[in-house]
């Protein structure tokens, strides 16, 4: 039997909110709901429509929102039954993506690129120390559906960064990924055609496998430095393809 889920108090927890930044704004409301209605883990939040009404706002800013909180492992969704609390929050525990203040997105990418190469280089050893054959074989889906989409298109950067993700899994520690939501915009800029060029870093696809073969066998030292070279041909390419002056893009 599924338990109803927890009522929506009367409260300014849960209002209509402004066209502007609303994914932050959920976040904060629903954490704010979740700390004023005393919310218990185990117990079921409300329901996407039930937030989508109360909030006004659309079903995928609340199915982003749930899965941002999922992904710092504050709920889980269980299908065919509803969404639930991990663990209480406060709406002090909910922080707002970084962003970075730079007006070129060459200064942002770079900015950027010093952040993830520790934290990718770090969850690269870290998976080819403890995947596990479910682990590889997910990696492995993402990999070929990568190099698909790259033979037919030239570039696949939705692909290129689900598998990089499924190397954050594989690292068993969540927080990688809980870091990564904190600056999930601006990591996200290397995988949509930076400076409109689809042959940003494509000198780095095959490289891909190459990491990929070295988690597979367990070897952290050449998933360290498969991970380093695909982030330099990144570099390189940023320094390449964009202008030092100009319009911020």
């Amino acid at each position: 039997m599924v338990p109803p889920a927890a009522p929506l108090p009367a409260s300014t927890a849960l209002q209509p909110l402004p066209s502007a930044d609303r994914i932050a704004a959920v976040s904060a409301a629903l954490a704010a709901f979740i700390a004023e209605g005393a919310l218990q883990p185990g117990e079921r939040l409300p329901t996407e429509r039930e937030l989508m009404a109360r909030l006004a706002v659309g079903r995928s800013t609340v199915r982003e929102v749930i899965r941002q909180f999922q992904a710092r492992g504050l709920v889980e969704t269980r299908k065919g039954s509803g969404t639930y609390l991990l663990r209480a929050i406060t709406p002090g525990a909910v922080h707002v993506s970084l962003t970075i203040d730079a007006g070129l997105l060459r200064d942002r990418l770079l900015q950027t690129l010093e952040i993830r190469r520790g934290l990718e280089v770090a969850a690269s050893e870290a998976a080819a120390r403890r995947a596990t054959p479910a682990d590889l074989a997910v990696l492995e889906e993402k990999l070929v559906a990568m190099e698909r989409v790259h033979m037919d298109q030239g570039t696949a950067g939705p692909e290129d960064l689900q598998f990089h993700l499924a190397i954050y899994d594989a690292t068993h520690n969540p927080l990688f990924r809980q870091l990564l939501e904190q600056f999930r915009e601006t990591f996200e800029h290397f995988f949509e055609k930076p400076f409109d060029r689809p042959d940003f870093a494509r000198r780095s696809f095959a490289l891909h496998r190459e990491l990929f073969d070295a988690i597979r066998a367990g070897d952290p030292e050449a998933a360290r430095l498969k991970t380093l070279g695909i982030l330099a041909i990144v570099e390189e390419d940023i320094q390449a393809m964009s202008p030092t002056t100009g319009s911020p893009q």
